[in-house]
Order: structure tokens, then sequence, then C-alpha cells
């Protein structure tokens, strides 16, 4: 088993952008071999071009068929697997529970659940096959505090922690490593959009619901994408050769969610 960045054979899901594409980028500049999967066929346009060293497809991760075809792609690309980063997830709505269509819950929960089940079925034998590796899924601080109009995004990413802790026993055997990452508010586009869509459902203006963002962060600001893709490197490698079954917050200290 690979533990050193360099040289490891990295596959993420929803790479091509935000968060993803920092973790792509950081094992890309750590000396890794790189496979993303995204939906969105522009930003994998982009990161062809800026990145041209990455492997790519083009992927739905709440589709069982999608995910095996690409899951074939990345083999074939990378030649086995030492890493899998479920990074895949969407916001879901943003409603009370009453207002929340059956429709929204369904996907929200498929792709920010069900596709790290997907995915980890298949590269659980690849990772095997290396002698152990690393599964590093992405959480939220959604997933261990409550998140008052957020329901269906919330109980997924939950659902993430119980899975990370069953897998990381259940694979801890089999020199796998299995570990969440519990990012809060991370700046960017996604963030300003979830922001203000909950403005929106309280009736309040945007800088209103920056501040009481960030209000109960011991830091009062937002964490970067590249703050995660450390995390994500630092328990991939052998810095992080004892770090299992964890829910790691990267968050600046929050408190509770607003």
């Amino acid at each position: 088993m690979n533990q050193s960045p360099e040289g490891l054979r990295v596959l993420i899901t929803a790479g091509a952008a935000g968060i993803g594409r920092a973790i792509a980028t950081a094992f890309h500049a750590a000396g890794s071999r790189v496979f993303i999967c995204d939906i969105d066929t522009d930003a994998l346009a982009a990161v062809a071009r800026d990145l041209p060293k990455l492997g790519s497809a083009r992927a739905d991760v709440a589709d069982p068929a999608s995910v095996e075809a690409m899951f074939s792609a990345a083999t074939n690309f990378l030649g086995g697997l030492d890493v899998l980063v479920n990074n895949a997830g969407i916001a879901g709505p943003t409603a009370k529970v009453e207002d929340i269509s059956i429709a929204d819950w369904d996907r929200t929960v498929a792709v920010d659940l069900n596709s790290m089940f997907y995915c980890t079925r298949l590269a659980v034998p690849l990772l095997k096959a290396a002698g152990g590796g690393s599964i590093i899924n992405l959480s939220s601080a959604a997933g261990r505090l409550g998140f008052p109009l957020r329901t269906p995004y919330a109980a997924a990413k939950w659902g993430v922690i119980g899975l990370t802790k069953s897998l990381a026993a259940e694979l801890g055997p089999s020199n796998i490593r299995v570990n969440a990452i519990l990012p809060g508010a991370v700046a960017g586009d996604r963030v300003k959009r979830a922001i203000a869509a909950g403005a929106e459902g309280r009736n309040i203006y945007y800088d209103e619901a920056l501040q009481q963002l960030v209000a109960p962060v011991s830091l009062r600001r937002m964490v970067k994408a590249e703050d995660i893709a450390n995390m994500a490197l630092f328990v991939a490698t052998s810095a992080g050769a004892n770090i299992s079954g964890q829910a790691l917050s990267v968050c600046g200290d929050l408190a509770y969610l607003a």
C-alpha cells in the first residue's frame, strides 16, 4: 500500500469544481495520479484545460449504472486505486419539512448518501488488491448539528457519519482507513446560493444571513476549499496512517447552525 502522495492513485467524485477541484489540485500538486468525475460538463472541460494530466469522466453518482461506467474508465486510467474521495453532494431544498417534496428529498439523499455506497462498493475490491488504502467521505457540520429548514441535507450528512464509522470497523482489518471530513461554511458560489436561499426562507436580507452564518464560528469566518483539501491529503498519506473512523471537523469551531 502506497502512503506517499507521490504516485497515489486517487479517484474524486464531483472533482471539477469547488471542494472537489481543490482536493484534485492538491493531490495532483503532490504528485498523485488523479481521476475525477462530475456531472457538469463545462466544469470538466475547464479542468481538462487547466490540469490536462488528470483523467476525467462525466457521471451522475446517484445513478448506479453511471457509477459503474465511471469506475471502469477510472480503473483503466489509474491502473488501480489507493484513495477514494466521496465528495459529491448537493444542497437540497431550503424549506419547512411540510413543504419539501418527496422528489427533492429522494434526490438529496441519493446524491449525498447513496452515491457513497455506490462508489465504495466498487472501490473496496480495488483497495484490497492494493494492500489497503483510504476512503474519505465528505460530510458537513450539518452531520453533527441540527440544521433547520435543511432536513434532507442534514439527514444525509448524518448518514455519512454512520456509513464512515461502520466502514472503518469493517474494513480496518484489510488496512483500509475510512474517515469523514466535516466542512463548515466553505467560501464560494455554493455557499452564496445557500445563504441567499436561507435569507429568502427566513425573509431577511442576505447580509444579515451572512452574519448569522459566521456568528457561531469562533474564528468568525468561513473556511476555504483548500483547507478541506489539506485535510484530505493528510489523512490519505502516511501522516494520517493511524487515523480511521473519525469525523474530522474543518469549520473554524462552529458551535451551531443558524
